[in-house]
């Protein structure tokens, strides 16, 4: 027997199987709210996961604090798009590059969020957590968007606005949702719109 195999601390069994548990229940939870359950409750959450509902509240204080959870999952699973969309050096060229690469960009983390954007507005006015992840959102496209489109700080204050609500998921969502187009239909809606309005 070596010396490395006599000191090797034993495998706590309760301890991986607490771990498990509770990334099973993460797992649960994005998935019901991917399927389009905008409103999950724990007990869907718990059956989902295959545990008993007080393991649910074991692990979390409450379904804010799984929420929360949730959220830092999903984030470090899109990091890489995050990245792309928000490097002050990733979109460069001519007005209309600088709109197509930006929609595009924007259009991508869009698609991936949407389950999750839409169970969050249905939940927000409920939660502090969820209100504040939203403002931090808002507030890094806007700072995006004006590195993408410089324009818009020599635009009145009507059109930069309308520049930033043509760049929001909210206007995505709605051409996906309640206009019923695909994703190269919506692209074309917002580019067009965006040259329009800055000229172009």
């Amino acid at each position: 027997m070596t010396r490395s195999s006599r000191t090797a601390p034993p495998v706590d069994g309760r301890s991986q199987r607490s771990v498990r548990s509770r990334q099973q229940i993460v797992t649960a939870l994005i998935e019901l709210v991917r399927e389009g359950e905008l409103l999950p409750t724990a007990d869907q959450v718990a059956s989902r996961a295959g545990v008993g509902l007080r393991t649910v509240f074991r692990h979390f204080q409450d379904m804010e604090s799984l929420y929360a959870e949730m959220h830092e999952r999903m984030r470090e699973h899109m990091r890489s798009s995050i990245v792309e969309l928000f490097d002050e050096t990733a979109i460069q060229g001519s007005l209309e590059e600088r709109v197509r690469e930006g929609v595009r960009l924007r259009a991508t983390l869009f698609e991936s969020i949407a389950p999750f954007k839409r169970s969050e507005v249905v939940q927000r006015w409920n939660s502090s957590f969820l209100k504040g992840k939203n403002e931090e959102m808002v507030r890094e496209l806007r700072a995006g968007l004006k590195r993408t489109l410089p324009e818009t700080d020599a635009c009145s204050a009507p059109i930069a606005r309308a520049v930033e609500l043509l760049t929001s998921f909210e206007a995505w969502d709605r051409l996906r949702t309640d206009q019923r187009l695909g994703p190269e239909q919506a692209r074309e809606v917002i580019e067009t719109a965006l040259r329009e309005l800055l000229g172009g």
